[in-house]
């Protein structure tokens, strides 16, 4: 009998993979601003979901908490980034990163201009703006309120806005952030 029960939860966990997994690299991708690094986080996260599945799919939302697991990942990611940065700069000196896609200069600019806001204020504008998240579901990912997704979310933009230049932001901004590169540098 414990067969069939694992077989099924096996089968579901299958599902909900194929269903995610490109939604959870994008997410990623978007996050850390690194698409090489966009599939092996969404996989971590999915290897972690599944040793918790029996929880996982008992949850109200269990996308959201994928979502949660992946930010988490991603600002872990992030972290340890920033101190290995600060190491090499005592050795290196600062390089210019190429772009994935230098033919599409708004995508690249929002790209970079995302990778300077602080991560709660980054993730709040990509779930709101990129996933088309509600207010409630981007709460519910990070593991925050709505009254913090609405007002890192407002700051975010308006960060955003302020670096790419107010005057020829508004209009192209979420449809820039919408064409922000999926996983693996593949656009969706």
């Amino acid at each position: 009998m414990g067969t069939v029960v694992d077989d099924a939860a096996s089968a579901e966990f299958h599902d909900f993979f194929e269903r995610h997994y490109a939604e959870l690299a994008r997410l990623a991708h978007l996050l850390t601003g690194e698409s090489d690094a966009a599939d092996d986080l969404a996989a971590d996260a999915l290897l972690a979901l599944w040793h918790r599945w029996d929880r996982v799919r008992a949850a109200d939302h269990p996308v959201a908490y994928a979502r949660g697991v992946v930010a988490n990942l991603a600002r872990s990611r992030i972290r340890s980034a920033v101190r290995e940065r600060r190491r090499i700069t005592l050795f290196w000196s600062q390089r210019d990163e190429s772009s994935e896609n230098p033919d599409i200069p708004a995508v690249v600019d929002v790209q970079d201009a995302l990778r300077t806001l602080p991560f709660r204020k980054r993730a709040c504008v990509v779930l709101r703006h990129a996933f088309d998240l509600s207010e409630k579901d981007t709460a519910l990912a990070l593991g925050v309120s709505v009254g913090t997704v609405k007002s890192q979310t407002s700051k975010g933009m308006a960060e955003l806005l302020r670096l790419l230049g107010a005057e020829n932001a508004p209009s192209h901004l979420h449809a820039a952030v919408l064409r922000t590169g999926g996983a693996g540098g593949r656009n969706p």
